[in-house]
């Protein structure tokens, strides 16, 4: 996605998504636009208080020139937050870089949510 693109995508859903393995917990942030199907994400935390200090880049409007920022504490009380296996977080991974499919999103977050959100369209 170039850089023109990313300026339109105006997140609706934000999942917050920790990769359990034998070794350490691993955190990304990914955001879902579904009227534009764009997705952006975020990773590299080994620990959640990290992951929230991060202050995220977002856009409130589409073709607005500036750029604001929140911390992600803020958006993580709206987000999903999924706890996943090394498998699960493979397929959520897979499904986040395929083309996108809102069918097999609700599919993958109907059997993954701990909470029953209902998943905007």
């Amino acid at each position: 996605m170039n850089k023109r693109q990313q300026q339109k995508i105006i997140p609706s859903l934000w999942i917050i998504a920790e990769r359990q393995s034998e070794y350490r917990p691993y955190f990304v942030l990914y955001a879902i636009d579904w009227k534009r199907a764009g997705r952006l994400s975020w990773e590299g935390w080994d620990r959640l208080h990290d992951l929230l200090q991060f202050h995220v880049p977002i856009r409130h409007k589409i073709g607005s020139t500036r750029s604001s920022s929140q911390p992600c504490a803020k958006i993580a009380k709206k987000a999903i937050f999924l706890s996943l296996n090394e498998e699960q977080f493979e397929t959520l991974e897979q499904l986040f870089y395929q083309p996108f499919s809102k069918k097999r999103w609700k599919e993958f977050m109907k059997q993954h949510c701990k909470l029953h959100k209902k998943v905007s369209t």
